[in-house]
């Protein structure tokens, strides 16, 4: 079983960055997939980017170019880099783990609001 604690987000003006941090504990040895979902108000939340156990990294397709999913091992955390924000990137955003086993544990959400 893992923990999540995220941090950062905030406001930021349309073309700026914002960069959100996801601290991990427990049993990381049970990771198969760290991500960041988002959710908007009124919309589904929806995967925003993710890297698997074996390496690959998946990105939506509306923040590849813009966004950048990377991890520090030694300091167990995932983050996430948002550059050239746009108004439509305003949500809640959500790490995640995917355990080895299919069970999904949430980070508790972060607000990300870009103004126009």
């Amino acid at each position: 079983q893992v923990q999540l604690v995220q941090s950062g987000g905030g406001l930021v003006q349309a073309g700026g960055s914002l960069r959100l941090s996801c601290a991990v504990s427990g049993s990381m040895s049970s990771i198969n997939v760290m991500g960041w979902y988002r959710q908007a108000p009124g919309k589904q939340r929806e995967l925003v980017a993710a890297f698997t156990r074996g390496g690959t990294t998946n990105y939506a397709d509306s923040v590849k170019g813009r966004f950048t999913i990377s991890r520090d091992n030694a300091k167990n955390t995932v983050y996430l880099q948002m550059n050239s924000l746009k108004p439509e990137d305003t949500a809640v955003y959500y790490c995640s783990v995917d355990s080895v086993y299919g069970l999904r544990t949430w980070g508790q959400g972060t607000q990300v609001t870009v103004s126009s």
